[in-house]
């Protein structure tokens, strides 16, 4: 199954993501923002998918997904995000590689993402 790198500041979406995930099967490895998040890439830490909110402080998640494509080239993002504004900023992102979900959303809807991205 895939690593998995969860940014989320929200302790409570920030777990129920990562049991979700785990459930799938996947290693997830979670973080609470920006830039620990960016920090575990600059790391040598290997990732399939970063999943990350997108409004989150210090560094959001459009931000982190910009910087980690140079740093693992491949990796898969999902975008996360309950404010449609922040949504339309990730478009610049827009490419196979990238999705994007909205919140509220379900486990499903995150499990299906998620199965979609790394197929």
């Amino acid at each position: 199954m895939a690593r998995i790198l969860l940014a989320d500041d929200d302790a409570a979406t920030r777990d129920l993501v990562r049991r979700a995930l785990e459930a799938e099967g996947h290693s997830v490895l979670v973080t609470q923002d920006g830039n620990e998040a960016l920090d575990q890439l600059k790391e040598g830490g290997r990732f399939d998918l970063l999943v990350t909110d997108v409004e989150m402080p210090m560094m959001d998640g459009i931000a982190l997904a910009e910087q980690s494509f140079p740093l693992q080239p491949g990796i898969r993002v999902l975008l996360m995000s309950g404010f449609a504004d922040q949504l339309d900023r990730a478009k610049d992102l827009d490419g196979p590689h990238v999705a994007v979900i909205s919140k509220p959303f379900t486990l499903d809807q995150v499990r299906e993402s998620v199965r979609k991205l790394l197929a």
